[in-house]
């Protein structure tokens, strides 16, 4: 499906486009279409993703749900993102989600929006940056012997975040060159991995057992259930494209550039995620021993029973340095929304992170602020084994219904929504019911126990964390948000959205 232009004046200068949303440029403008592409596929990142939940699937639901769940979620996500594109373009701002439910709902529509997806941006920097920590404990121990704890994993996580914190406070241009060789270092891994695992003169599983072997670990003794809970690998992969959005203000052409970006970086990610967990399946030489291995990883297990330690570190390397790619792009994305959040006077303190360095034009203190919550919500995993599904639950059911009410909203407003430069014409409609379908399942889906028998340590955290946002949420606002809390006028004029509604 290609966009539709609705008009030469929507391809006006970049400046003048976001003066008409009501802020002045203030960010560097230094990011070129394909920058953008890059920092959603780069946070998308299939070799954090997929491989730092790989383990969680072969125990929920195994390879049938690992492959099938990849495919249906990916349709779902696509078409999720090309509703959620179409408004980008219309508002291509660094608040991005709140601020377009802000336009199209009203202000308490974009202060729950912008709450989520806040929430949702510093859970997907905390699984990824702990996911690469485990990678990096498995790493070393197969290189050293290292026994990876849970006080040296968050150690090694913690100073993960500060590599990140340091490289994004350096400036975006260096962000946007990173996220360009993150492209390539993704595209070019996945096709060293799979090709050494099949390549290697090891057993491979058949096409049946890839495709319809059926796992359950999880003590739950209902089998659709559990296959329902499995599509957690594809949909918590399959989240941070609203990347696009938030690093709008400094990509060039950003109307057509950022709703680009998030439809690439779908169905990019979609493809090289299906060849590579085809690959890292069918080289499965003991399902057990993955599951339980020593190095706490199950597919550096899968390296070593093929390759040996000298491969199986090689790959892991490849490994970690996409995730090193990815955690880094989702802490730009982060810290843009932080600062955009800021800036409109939503979060306390907000004259702090709402402040631009004049060196670099870059939000230093909202890059700060993001690793600093991203390390709080990880501190659980230092004494419960199942915090880290919880917080990749936290990514998917925090960011996910913000990316839906955007779209929700443009659905309601009908023909009143005047579409950007990169639309989806008749099949808008269409499109958006369905992605918005999806969303409401798989929210009330990731709230649901993981595992059986439910205790303090197994319990699923994530519904939790999500009453607590809301709560939280709503508290700030009848206490300061609906005070303090204000998107400037389009363009002079005095409404404050442009479908005024209630939630």
């Amino acid at each position: 499906m290609s966009p539709r232009s609705t008009g030469a004046h929507r391809l006006a200068n970049d400046d003048d486009v976001l003066a008409g949303l009501g802020y002045q440029s203030v960010l560097s403008r230094r990011m070129g279409p394909f920058g953008n592409f890059a920092i959603s596929f780069s946070v998308i990142s299939v070799l954090s993703g997929c491989m730092t939940l790989y383990g969680f699937g072969l125990n929920t639901g195994g390879p049938a749900v690992i492959m099938w769940g990849w495919v249906g979620v990916g349709l779902m996500v696509l078409l999720l993102g090309m509703s959620l594109a179409e408004v980008t373009s219309a508002y291509p701002t660094s608040g991005g989600l709140y601020y377009m439910a802000h336009r199209l709902g009203g202000p308490r529509w974009a202060w729950v929006t912008g709450w989520l997806n806040l929430l949702g941006l510093l859970g997907a920097i905390a699984g990824i940056d702990y996911g690469a920590a485990t990678f990096v404990g498995a790493f070393a121990n197969l290189q050293w012997g290292f026994v990876p704890t849970p006080e040296k994993t968050m150690m090694i996580f913690a100073g993960i975040l500060l590599l990140h914190a340091l490289l994004n406070v350096a400036g975006v241009r260096l962000v946007s060159v990173l996220n360009s060789v993150s492209v390539w270092w993704h595209l070019v891994g996945v096709a060293v991995i799979v090709g050494a695992l099949t390549l290697a003169p090891a057993q491979h599983r058949s096409a049946e057992f890839v495709f319809t072997h059926f796992n359950n670990g999880t003590g739950i003794g209902i089998g659709l259930y559990v296959t329902a809970l499995g599509l957690l690998l594809a949909q918590y992969t399959f989240c941070g494209y609203d990347a696009s959005s938030h690093l709008s203000e400094e990509t060039t052409q950003a109307q057509i550039s950022a709703p680009r970006g998030i439809v690439r970086s779908i169905w990019v990610s979609w493809i090289a995620g299906f060849v590579l967990l085809a690959g890292l399946t069918s080289a499965i030489q003991d399902y057990v021993g993955t599951q339980g291995s020593a190095t706490g990883v199950p597919p550096a297990q899968i390296f070593l029973d093929v390759l040996g330690a000298g491969g199986a570190k090689a790959l892991m390397l490849i490994v970690i340095v996409a995730q090193l790619f990815c955690g880094n792009a989702e802490t730009a994305a982060a810290s843009r929304m932080v600062f955009a959040f800021s800036r409109d006077g939503a979060i306390p303190f907000a004259a702090t992170w709402r402040r631009v360095s004049p060196r670099t034009k870059t939000p230093v203190a909202a890059v700060w602020l993001s690793v600093g919550a991203a390390l709080a919500l990880a501190a659980p995993s230092l004494y419960s084994p199942t915090a880290y599904a919880a917080v990749t639950a936290i990514n998917v059911i925090g960011i996910t219904p913000a990316y839906a009410i955007p779209v929700y909203l443009r659905l309601r407003a009908g023909n009143r929504f005047t579409p950007g430069p990169w639309n989806l014409g008749r099949f808008s409609g269409l499109i958006g019911w369905t992605a918005v379908t999806w969303v409401v399942f798989v929210t009330v889906l990731f709230c649901l126990p993981q595992v059986a028998p439910i205790t303090a340590t197994s319990f699923n955290y994530a519904g939790v964390a999500l009453i607590g946002v809301l709560l939280l949420a709503w508290v700030l606002w009848i206490t300061k948000g609906r005070r303090s809390y204000q998107i400037p006028s389009l363009s002079g004029a005095t409404a404050h959205s442009d479908f005024e509604g209630v939630i």
